[in-house]
């Protein structure tokens, strides 16, 4: 997909909870999205943030026809677009320098990295939700993997402002990362 999913139910119809308050987010074992900050208008830009309990959940994210990508074709594709420079062929040639709320700075003064998206993944900085709070708008993309590293972790492929590189780690499945998916 060259765009983030824009969820509200698992693949059998099932809802996914919309979870808008901090203290409920960070306290989730089960899945959960949300909007960056809450504000719906940026899910036409951003899509929406999944936790990675939605992700691991067996009732499954991805549409029919397509499926949630595992870290191993995380670091293909990494692998493929050139690990140095992967980031910067997956980023857009803009949105990469918006004011970010939680730094409260313009990111104009800092070393910016901007895309190219010649790999026509089209990788716009959603952000992420952990801890309950957003954080990152304009600095970051991360998208989940379905790759679990424990019941308590999963994988996700991550893209930042001021890098050409994208890498594959871990995190808190209680974090909201945004989510893509590859056709089958």
């Amino acid at each position: 997909m060259d765009k983030n999913l824009e969820l509200t139910t698992y693949r059998n119809g099932d809802i996914i909870p919309y979870v808008t308050d901090p203290t409920a987010w960070a306290a989730l074992t089960t899945g959960a999205w949300c909007y960056y900050n809450n504000d719906p208008k940026n899910e036409s830009i951003y899509g929406k943030l999944c936790n990675g309990f939605a992700v691991s959940d067996p009732r499954g994210l991805a549409p029919v026809g397509y499926h949630v990508p595992t870290k191993a074709e995380w670091e293909i594709l990494i692998s493929y677009l050139g690990e140095k420079k992967a980031g910067k062929k997956m980023k857009t040639n803009y949105d990469w320098h918006t004011i970010d709320d939680s730094l409260g700075t313009r990111l104009s003064k800092i070393k910016l990295s901007k895309g190219t998206n010649s790999s026509g993944f089209s990788a716009l900085p959603g952000g992420n939700r952990w801890g309950g709070n957003f954080h990152a708008i304009g600095i970051v993309g991360n998208w989940w993997s379905l790759t679990q590293e424990s019941s308590f972790n999963a994988y996700y492929c991550s893209v930042a402002f001021n890098r050409d590189d994208s890498y594959v780690t871990y995190d808190f499945k209680e974090a909201g990362y945004s989510v893509r998916c590859i056709k089958d």
